[in-house]
């Protein structure tokens, strides 16, 4: 099992210069710094410590993810953020859980005693709200449908339709933004009845760098997701 680690970056030069020397570059096969665009020297930086680099040319997660997906050599992707939220020492622990037969495994914010310091209140009830509603509409069994902090096999993206656009073009211009592709993964993977398990993870405050949330937006868009995917999606027998 080969394991490719992509880092998604936007404007993130101090989280990188704190996070990325705690990686053990051994644990992954590849890594790919996914940037989308950044002007604050971290694509340098990044050239300067041997990285391998991809620069999107659409803005926004999902393009981000359909555009390096080509790129991607390993059977799974871990999914990972530089800014301090995401512990670079579970990535041995999420390649550990995969390589038990798991499709996916969520390094959860909301499990056991995990806690999230970069949640405020409004986060914090919107990703409580979230993960209720995929749980109770999609039979989903999580603590954390949201967090971009995962591992899962790359054929996935494929298998839940996760890179056609008709997943997202209706929410998009409903609501004037760009979304991810993790709500719209948990839920599916849910729909699919895969092999899921959550460990653990606390999420530190993030280093340098702005929050780049759209609440409103993004909430709205993922939440008409959630409720339009009872009839537009079935996975394939």
């Amino acid at each position: 099992m080969k394991t490719t680690l992509l880092v998604m970056t936007l404007n993130e030069i101090d989280g990188m210069k704190a996070i990325m020397p705690l990686i053990d570059r051994s644990s992954v096969d590849q890594i790919i710094i996914v940037d989308g665009g950044s002007t604050d020297g971290s694509i340098e930086w990044a050239k300067e410590n041997g990285y391998e680099i991809y620069v999107q040319k659409q803005s926004g997660f999902r393009h981000a993810y359909t555009e390096v997906w080509p790129q991607v050599i390993g059977d799974v992707v871990i999914t990972f953020s530089p800014d301090g939220n995401s512990l670079p020492e579970l990535i041995p622990h999420l390649v550990a859980e995969m390589k038990k037969g798991y499709d996916m495994v969520i390094a959860s914010r909301y499990l056991g005693s995990a806690q999230s310091e970069d949640d405020d209140v409004v986060t914090g009830f919107g990703n409580w709200l979230f993960t209720r509603t995929v749980n109770l509409l999609h039979g989903g069994h999580y603590t954390d449908v949201m967090v971009i902090y995962r591992a899962y096999r790359k054929a996935m993206a494929y298998e839940l339709g996760l890179d056609q656009e008709d997943a997202y073009t209706l929410p998009e211009k409903l609501f004037a933004t760009k979304i991810s592709w993790e709500p719209l993964l948990s839920v599916r993977a849910a729909k699919a009845k895969l092999k899921i398990r959550e460990i653990s993870g606390d999420e530190p405050a993030r280093i340098g760098g702005k929050r780049k949330l759209k609440i409103l937006r993004w909430g709205a868009a993922y939440y008409f997701q959630f409720i339009r995917e009872l009839w537009f999606w079935r996975p394939i027998k």
